[in-house]
């Protein structure tokens, strides 16, 4: 690996998500080697990742190269590979492009898509869980378009110009909206030729309502959003098969569709290597203290959407977004130090600053401890805290030019097949 030795104690941070990039950046220029390994080298600002599906950011914008987060940081370093196995009894673990012994080791890989276990859907249906995924999906849209254009029957038509989403929650109801503008504003200037009324967007959720994890106030105001926006919303429906054409569901309704999208849920992306016991099988997610010390192991730590912390408020863990990972990150960094130095560490406590969804130009929905509202006003408290939380000043710049561009023209400007996708 080329990591030069050091009489520092050397912390190895796996994963340069929301959790391991504030790790790092709080732990930067202290009295550590810290080694960041990631399978890609830049950070994904993941709540983002739908307006690039949908075409309205190109992908530079919410993606950061981690070597750049580092790079005035003397004892940092960044190494792009895939981590394959972790020996504890041995501090090393085992990766790509070698092996790294380890005083402490961070464990922040996130999550993967779950399809739990129906590997038919999951060979002909679209994640959306990293840029190349997201770039998939706003090709197959546009080349759907495209192929709808020159169809030479109503049933193939429509085939490419239904749209099925599976999962209503922030990320599903979010794209939802999205490709529902794409449709308002778009489709009628862009393919004249096509009627606007045979696109449909099918929202699929097996809970009583959208956004179950927000309040009722939310779900309501949401699915009032959908609907106005033209998007179908069908609650307590399941999605058993689909064929790369064929949509079958628990209730009876099947749709004939060439795009089905797969926002219904996410399991941990564990190592191997540590005790099974470690693990939650139903979440795949690591057993960590209040600490974030994993079960049974003084030196290995998870952070983010990859622990489960259980505490009172939390019992299940807490929810698997970017506040809970920023916080970990912070703390066990703090933490660290505090080890190193025979110090008592802090406990984590969450302090939860409300959860929020963008269903589309001026909607949204923003839940407080003691406010719950939605609308234009929302709209622009999401818009301003997604803006601020971006790695990055150019970053921020160009999401922001882009946003301003589309609101006043009403427009998707990043609607380009650079990559043709094939099913």
């Amino acid at each position: 690996m080329n990591i030069p030795e050091s009489t520092l104690p050397r912390v190895v941070v796996i994963g340069g998500g929301f959790a391991g990039v504030q790790l790092v950046k709080t732990l930067a220029n202290k009295n550590l080697q810290i080694v960041l390994i990631d399978k890609h080298n830049y950070h994904t600002f993941q709540p983002l990742l739908y307006q690039v599906s949908s075409s309205g950011l190109e992908p530079d914008s919410i993606a950061y190269p981690l070597r750049k987060i580092i790079k005035k940081h003397k004892t940092s370093f960044f190494r792009l590979a895939e981590v394959h196995q972790i020996l504890p009894n041995q501090k090393r673990i085992q990766t790509s492009i070698g092996d790294l012994s380890y005083d402490y080791l961070v464990i922040a890989t996130g999550t993967k898509t779950n399809f739990f276990g129906n590997t038919t859907i999951e060979a002909h249906s679209m994640p959306m869980k990293s840029v190349p995924q997201a770039l998939n999906i706003r090709s197959l849209i546009l080349q759907n378009f495209e192929k709808a254009a020159i169809a030479n029957s109503k049933e193939e038509r429509e085939a490419f110009l239904n749209f099925i989403i599976v999962g209503g929650g922030p990320t599903g109801v979010e794209l939802a909206g999205a490709i529902a503008e794409l449709k308002n504003n778009i489709l009628p200037r862009d393919y004249r030729d096509l009627n606007t009324q045979d696109m449909n967007i099918h929202l699929l959720e097996g809970a009583q309502r959208v956004l179950p994890p927000m309040s009722e106030h939310a779900s309501k105001k949401a699915e009032k959003f959908l609907t106005d926006l033209g998007v179908k919303v069908h609650c307590n429906t399941f999605v058993e098969n689909y064929d790369g054409r064929q949509v079958t569901t628990n209730t009876k309704l099947k749709f004939s569709s060439e795009t089905l999208i797969w926002a219904a849920g996410v399991t941990g992306a564990p190592i191997l290597g540590l005790d099974a016991n470690t693990l939650l099988k139903r979440t795949n997610r690591y057993k960590v203290n209040r600490f974030n010390q994993i079960d049974g192991y003084d030196s290995i730590f998870a952070l983010g959407d990859i622990a489960s912390m259980s505490t009172e408020a939390y019992p299940n863990g807490h929810p698997q977004v970017a506040q809970p990972a920023i916080q970990q990150g912070r703390l066990l960094g703090k933490n660290l130090l505090k080890l190193i130095n025979n110090q008592p560490m802090k406990p984590f406590v969450y302090n939860d600053k409300g959860s929020m969804a963008t269903i589309g130009r001026n909607k949204a929905v923003v839940d407080l401890k003691h406010f719950k509202f939605g609308g234009f006003f929302a709209w622009f408290i999401w818009m301003f805290i997604h803006l601020m939380s971006l790695v990055g000043f150019r970053n921020r710049v160009i999401v922001f030019f882009n946003w301003t561009y589309n609101y006043i023209n009403f427009d998707k400007a990043a609607r380009l097949i650079i990559r043709p996708f094939k099913k």
